[in-house]
């Protein structure tokens, strides 16, 4: 694959956006436009990058127009947009001809329309991991403390509740204690989820995420970071499950650390 010299990122919510950042320009990244979405997209971002494209969410037409003028070939997706905001839409003329033609609206039919939008002004939606291949989650004990073979059996269980889950699209986490399913996402979101969770299980309770069956990993890929690592504390889980391959750690050393501190094991399924 030939070097990504520029680069535009559509960015969405917390730091996962910046990390893309800092590795794309490790990997030869000279030139990177960002997208920046009101109420989204940290601020602090737009300092690193050489030009900054400010929009609402729902600007479709605008965030092609800005695709072209930045000259990239690549694209990049990375970061969340709040479920809720994918309902409080404010779209232009050409969104709201894109989401006529849509029957299911959901977060993957409508990046996924928004990808075909970009290949259509010559802009290829690179996968949401290039330049973060190091940080996908392998198998095993990845971080914290060991696990007990009953905690295992929990991630295990979890593991396959979560994937049925998923492909019903439910949602990708679930939470779970001694072989009983206590919260399953849904459109709240995994942190939500995590400590509906919690509530329920009191303490010792262990959650799993995994990806959809047949997840487009340009726009949509499970994430690990120091956030789900503190949720997963105050709701006193004790070991969280990610899919290997699929999964990625982001910023790997500061999860780990993380981890040991909050006594959370995490463990690749």
């Amino acid at each position: 694959m030939n070097p990504i010299e520029s680069l535009f990122l559509i960015a969405g919510s917390g730091d996962y956006p910046r990390l893309v950042i800092e590795s794309a320009r490790s990997a030869g990244v000279r030139h990177l436009a960002l997208v920046s979405f009101e109420g989204e997209t940290l601020p602090e971002l737009e300092a690193l990058a050489d030009e900054v494209y400010r929009m609402k969410v729902g600007q479709l037409g605008k965030l092609l127009d800005a695709a072209k003028k930045s000259g990239s070939t690549k694209a990049l997706m990375a970061g969340q947009i709040a479920p809720g905001n994918l309902f409080n839409l404010r779209p232009d003329l050409r969104a709201l001809v894109l989401l006529a033609r849509l029957k299911v609206r959901n977060a993957e039919t409508l990046f996924g329309a928004v990808a075909s939008e970009l290949a259509s002004a010559g802009v290829e939606l690179l996968p949401a991991t290039t330049f973060l291949e190091e940080n996908i989650a392998g198998k095993g004990q990845l971080a914290g403390p060991r696990l007990k073979p009953r905690q295992i059996e929990d991630l295990e269980f979890g593991f396959r509740i979560a994937k049925e889950s998923s492909r019903l699209d439910i949602g990708q986490t679930v939470v779970v204690k001694n072989g009983t399913v206590l919260a399953v996402e849904a459109f709240e979101g995994t942190n939500e989820a995590i400590l509906r969770g919690g509530r329920l299980g009191r303490s010792g309770s262990t959650m799993v995420k995994v990806s959809k069956p047949g997840q487009d990993i340009r726009f949509d890929v499970p994430v690990i970071g120091t956030k789900t690592l503190e949720t997963a504390a105050e709701a006193k889980v004790h070991a969280i499950g990610i899919e290997a391959g699929a999964t990625l750690l982001l910023d790997r050393t500061a999860v780990a650390r993380a981890a040991d501190e909050l006594a959370i094991a995490i463990y690749g399924l």
